[in-house]
């Protein structure tokens, strides 16, 4: 467990429904359910609060990029924001509510990317990562001060000359555009080069580069974006690292020394990774956010509809940069970015919209 300026375009229709709504990839409840919209199957049905998170007024989302809850169940939301704006922050939080509690991150605007919490003994740290022209990952409190803040490691010999202290907007492998974390049980923590390099690199609990693993391409063991990183540990498990090689449309499972185990095709574009008791969560940047089991086997797609997807995709992805949201359907994501349970295994899903969009995915069994 990874621990909007309103839009409600169909609250009222919901509330005023005298039936369960029925959309494709969308499984209708009980009659006890009939005023609200359920998605999942058996175990795993969830009840969908799109725009759950709610911005002040002076406050706008521009494409919402991860999400990650801490002790008290506080939302933490990152999004790219626009370099522009320097006033304007880039990380905000919000109570299990989604009520507003503060804003922070001013730093990242223009390329807010990663978030995760970490618990540190007593304390949890907000960890970030910044592409686009800042090419940086940072520790801070949960309050946002700044505890430490790193750039491209060049020891690893792979990144371009001052990619380290000249910090541009120029993409390519030998740049620096890491995208998240996962972290270690020994303290260190692996960072994922997704937008570069694409690398996984891998530090020790001084902050410390230790190596890397991967490298470009479509065989076991490298990468096509390697975009989103997490320790999966769940019960029974080894711990081992699993990446969500997003461009090559798999999961890979590595040692936590960088050795290649398994792959997972049939994915269309992972794009990030959590997980709560034996359940891998999944987010596809392809409109479904994906569960698998204790053996990685599907569960269930949430969101899942081929023709809606069709519609998600056609005319250069048109849909996602609409201001109001017209098209958009209840129930069905565009482009879920990242995706995390809280403890009570509800799902938080950030979409990678113009507007931003945080939806929360209540479990109701």
């Amino acid at each position: 467990m990874k621990t909007p300026v309103s839009r409600r375009r169909f609250v009222s229709a919901i509330a005023t429904a005298t039936a369960a709504i029925t959309v494709p990839g969308c499984r209708t409840a009980q009659k006890s359910d009939a005023k609200r919209l359920i998605i999942g199957t058996g175990e795993h049905r969830y009840e969908v609060l799109h725009d759950w998170a709610q911005l002040p007024d002076r406050y706008s989302w521009q494409t919402t990029h991860n999400v990650a809850v801490d002790r008290d169940q506080n939302l933490y939301v990152i999004h790219e924001g626009r370099e522009n704006l320097k006033d304007h922050p880039s990380i905000f939080v919000f109570d299990r509510k989604g009520r507003f509690i503060r804003a922070f991150g001013n730093q990242f605007q223009g390329g807010g990317h990663g978030l995760e919490v970490r618990t540190e003994g007593k304390e949890q740290f907000l960890w970030v990562t910044g592409y686009q022209q800042l090419k940086n990952f940072a520790k801070l409190t949960l309050k946002g001060e700044v505890v430490w803040e790193k750039r491209a490691p060049m020891e690893s010999g792979i990144y371009a000359k001052d990619e380290d202290t000249k910090p541009a907007k120029r993409w390519g492998r030998d740049a620096f555009m890491p995208t998240n974390f996962a972290f270690l049980p020994d303290g260190g923590f692996f960072l994922a080069d997704g937008y570069g390099a694409h690398r996984v690199h891998r530090y020790d609990r001084n902050g410390r580069w230790v190596s890397l693993f991967g490298a470009p391409g479509t065989g076991p063991g490298q990468f096509n974006l390697p975009h989103g990183i997490w320790l999966d540990d769940r019960p029974g498990r080894t711990p081992s690292v699993v990446v969500a090689d997003r461009a090559n449309k798999r999961l890979q499972w590595f040692t936590l020394e960088g050795r290649h185990l398994k792959t997972l095709d049939g994915f269309i574009l992972p794009a990030n990774l959590d997980s709560h008791k034996d359940v891998l969560l999944v987010p596809d940047l392809s409109a479904r956010i994906t569960l698998l089991d204790k053996d990685d086997k599907v569960i269930t797609h949430l969101g899942e509809d081929p023709e809606w997807r069709a519609q998600v995709l056609k005319d250069g992805m048109k849909l996602r940069r609409e201001e109001k949201g017209e098209g958009w359907v209840p129930g069905r994501f565009l482009h879920p970015h990242d995706a995390c349970f809280d403890p009570a295994g509800n799902i938080f899903v950030a979409e990678w919209v113009n507007t931003g969009r945080i939806t929360k995915l209540r479990k109701v069994s």
